[in-house]
């Protein structure tokens, strides 16, 4: 009998887990059951920049490796980890999500270069802190604009950001405005165009930039995720995304976000969606982007915002990001094409 394939699941721990810590005592406990359905041996690969090279012999011995491990965590960025993937990748082993894909669909970029699609809008891209201070005041003359660096996670680095004067047509450094942070916790702020434009500063460090978009004024409507196996939709979540709400007259805090739900990929209402996505988005994304059909990660997101109705009453989607790093949790209609799409993949490079 033929030695079972070995697919290694990647995510961040200590010493103590990787020496201790057995899968199924993990949130990832179910994708390693669906794996063993499809004949595939699930193997944790607990990852620390500490023991990298532990990982990395760890992981030449595999058929195939899941990751995940979020792009900035209070542990650190993904920059070690990511030369590991690509050196790993580079003596055939299989890497699902490789961090070249990662880099194509998982940033903020992916907004700016998929803008004239029809899941785009009035999407900008500053590569530098000159160029963002001289071209930021003409989008908010526009109306509130949404800020959002190159790369992050948990709503760090994405503000909310309007005119205190909605008719003030000519910006300074003294010009007030509203900003609010995404991240969970924050309240609105007053500062100076000055004032953000030196908070923001440290978002172009390195290959840095931001993207600006402009507020969905439906956003109350609440985010659609669309869960992917590759090319087809798995699972839908749903969540009330209001980090970006202004905080409610007389209230102490900022509304929180709303409990996410998880839904099949049969739900009705969403099937124009679902449909739009698999049959023309996707294959549109691909090709500005340049991802061929076998790089598609087994298992990502599309996040979308409801744009204007239709003249006719229909919803439209704008996209808000995608997320290809850390994808979890997941609806659990999505285990079994994702263990069959594993499966298929490492199949194909035997």
């Amino acid at each position: 009998m033929a030695d079972r394939l070995k697919v290694a699941l990647v995510f961040r721990g200590d010493r103590d887990a990787r020496d201790n810590m057995a899968l199924e005592e993990t949130r990832l406990a179910k994708i390693g059951d669906a794996l063993g359905q499809v004949g595939i041996s699930p193997v944790p690969a607990v990852f620390s920049e500490s023991f990298a090279d532990e990982v990395y012999r760890q992981l030449l011995g595999m058929d195939g490796v899941l990751v995940w491990i979020d792009p900035f965590s209070p542990a650190g960025d993904r920059s070690v980890l990511d030369d590991l993937l690509r050196q790993v990748a580079g003596q055939g082993v299989y890497v699902s999500a490789h961090p070249d894909i990662i880099e194509k669909m998982g940033t903020k970029e992916v907004l700016y270069a998929t803008r004239e699609m029809d899941w785009g809008c009035d999407t900008r891209l500053y590569r530098s802190l000159d160029e963002f201070r001289s071209a930021l005041p003409e989008a908010l003359t526009g109306g509130p604009r949404v800020l959002k660096q190159y790369r992050g996670n948990g709503g760090n680095g994405v503000f909310k950001v309007q005119l205190v004067d909605a008719q003030a047509n000519r910006i300074t450094g003294e010009t007030r405005l509203l900003v609010r942070h995404a991240r969970r916790g924050s309240a609105e702020e007053v500062l100076t165009f000055d004032d953000l434009v030196e908070r923001c500063a440290a978002f172009f460090t390195g290959v840095g930039r931001i993207i600006d978009q402009p507020y969905q004024q439906r956003l109350a409507d609440g985010m659609i995720r669309c869960y992917l196996v590759a090319d087809k939709i798995a699972g839908f979540g749903e969540q009330l995304v209001n980090a970006l709400f202004p905080t409610p007259e007389g209230a102490s805090e900022p509304v929180q976000p709303g409990p996410r739900l998880y839904y099949p990929p049969g739900r009705e209402d969403l099937q124009p969606l679902k449909a739009q996505l698999e049959n023309a988005w996707l294959a549109e994304m691909q090709r500005r982007l340049g991802v061929g059909d076998a790089d598609l990660p087994v298992i990502w997101d599309a996040d979308f915002l409801y744009g204007p109705k239709t003249a006719t009453g229909e919803d439209t989607f704008v996209l808000c990001e995608i997320n290809v790093s850390a994808v979890f949790p997941f609806p659990d209609e999505a285990l079994v094409p994702l263990a069959a799409e594993t499966a298929r993949r490492l199949a194909g490079r035997i």
